[in-house]
């Protein structure tokens, strides 16, 4: 648990920054909150309410501060056939169900499952995000729907983004973007698209109330196939987004703090008739770089983000759009790893291999589960090939030429099995077979099993044999599994 002192200062110690982050990160959220409900088939203020909820209550039980949670693409794009085939109501059942699968996973202390996700995986996360990024402001750009003024417009907002830091870095460079761009386009009269263009912002606080289902097993049923998919993609990249600004922030947070505080977000959402929704690396980077480190990032940027939409709603549609398209490029441009292309031919290819898959996956599907799963996977072979190479079986024999000691040295596993297997001479006319494992360590039922042919293969030929060596964790496994010494061994074993 953390302490109350170390809580308050993640609260209070950076209360300059913390606002005025989360100030540009709220003027953020709206067009993307917006557009994710558009992606989900659901009115925009299910997101916008979403996104003020997650955020706010985030910062509150939260285990990384500075990291921006609201509604997300990620969990929009699994919601699309419940919300077609039952509606709204099971879709906000749906979130309170993966608010609490959140909930009792954090409790179970699975956040630990990070640490398999191996640094090329995140680069190719990370990377995939960027450019699925930039992707999503290209329906901004389309020389079809715009005119040259966006562009000009885009460019003009990138300057400020960029050059502004050289007069100051008082005031976050995206707010004086959003800023100036405004007071232009509203003084001028030029005719661009704006975020009220996205879609009707709400004009009511948002009120608690029940979803409106059949409290049965049925409902149950329909529910929690969509609840788990979206609890699991959630938790994925809020857990592999919070390993991103841990690096950027050098500071280290609670993973299982934070499964627990996005199932509580979530859970709370869904009584208020929001979307569930996860970390987003977008807006996290935009707070970061805009100096946002605390908690209080996260609560100004859900808090404004209501009384922006509600109370100022009228002002806020009028954001022009380029501004906000600016932002997300600069977001883009920022949390691409450069660096992985010049180290491509540096890293081992087995590593590259996964980072290109990983973002290949990502941005074919547009899933980031999947892609996540292909590196991950990649990662697990390419590490068993690496293991299995390590593995060697050296013998000696006596001098009588009746005895033959077998030394295995390595990791015995499913990987090395076949090279364990034909190692061995079972044509040797042999009195005596020594099989010495003291440098070698059996991980699996695989290894288990080829020792028990090893062992009945000697003895179907008279070989007396004798295994020795074996570390406690060996032993273990081997009395556990083992059955050459069991009665009808061979029989046993041929029926495997």
């Amino acid at each position: 648990m953390i302490s109350l002192d170390a809580y308050r200062a993640q609260w209070f110690g950076n209360i300059r920054a913390d606002v005025l982050a989360g100030l540009v990160v709220a003027l953020a959220l709206i067009p993307e909150a917006i557009a994710f409900s558009i992606i989900a088939g659901v009115d925009p203020k299910v997101g916008l309410y979403a996104s003020f909820s997650i955020a706010v209550l985030i910062a509150f039980v939260g285990g990384r501060p500075g990291m921006i949670s609201a509604a997300t693409a990620a969990t929009a794009v699994l919601m699309v056939t419940l919300v077609r085939d039952h509606g709204l109501q099971y879709l906000l059942a749906a979130t309170v169900l993966t608010g609490v699968i959140q909930i009792a996973m954090g409790l179970l202390k699975l956040g630990f499952v990070m640490r398999y996700v191996s640094k090329s995986v995140m680069t190719g996360f990370v990377n995939a995000l960027a450019i699925l990024i930039f992707m999503a402001q290209l329906p901004e750009l389309d020389p079809g729907k715009v005119t040259w003024l966006t562009y000009a417009l885009v460019a003009a907002s990138l300057g400020i983004i960029y050059l502004f830091p050289y007069v100051t870095k008082a005031i976050p460079s995206p707010l004086v973007t959003i800023i100036v761009l405004s007071a232009m386009t509203l003084t001028f009269g030029w005719d661009v698209r704006t975020v009220g263009d996205m879609g009707a912002l709400p004009d009511t606080l948002p009120v608690f109330l029940i979803p409106q289902v059949p409290p049965t097993l049925e409902t149950l049923l329909i529910i929690l196939p969509y609840s788990l998919a979206i609890a699991v993609v959630g938790l994925l990249e809020s857990l592999m987004t919070q390993n991103l600004v841990d690096e950027l922030t050098d500071t280290k947070s609670d993973r299982d703090q934070e499964c627990i505080g996005q199932g509580i977000a979530n859970t709370a959402t869904g009584f208020i008739g929001g979307m569930a929704g996860c970390a987003m690396i977008g807006q996290s980077m935009i707070n970061v770089k805009s100096g946002g480190r605390g908690r209080l990032s996260a609560f100004t940027a859900g808090f404004v983000l209501l009384i922006l939409v509600v109370f100022l709603g009228d002002w806020v549609a009028q954001i022009p759009m380029p501004a906000l398209v600016a932002i997300m490029i600069m977001v883009s441009i920022g949390t691409f790893s450069w660096s992985s292309i010049k180290t491509l031919r540096v890293h081992p290819r087995s590593s590259s291999i996964v980072m290109i898959a990983t973002v290949v996956t990502v941005v074919w599907t547009h899933n980031l589960a999947i892609g996540v799963l292909v590196g991950v996977l990649l990662s697990g072979i390419f590490f068993a090939g690496k293991i299995a190479q390590l593995f060697k079986v050296t013998s000696t024999i006596s001098k009588d030429g009746r005895e033959r000691t077998y030394r295995i040295e390595g990791q015995l596993f499913y990987g090395s099995v076949e090279d364990f297997m034909n190692a061995f001479d079972f044509k040797e006319a042999l009195d005596r077979v020594v099989i010495d494992v003291s440098a070698a360590h059996i991980w699996d039922i695989s290894s288990v099993q080829a020792l028990d042919m090893a062992v009945l293969k000697f003895r179907r030929d008279g070989a007396e044999v004798e295994i020795v060596g074996m570390n406690e964790a060996t032993e273990t496994i081997v009395d556990r599994l083992a059955i050459h010494d069991k009665p009808g061994a061979v029989d046993k074993l041929m029926a495997h």
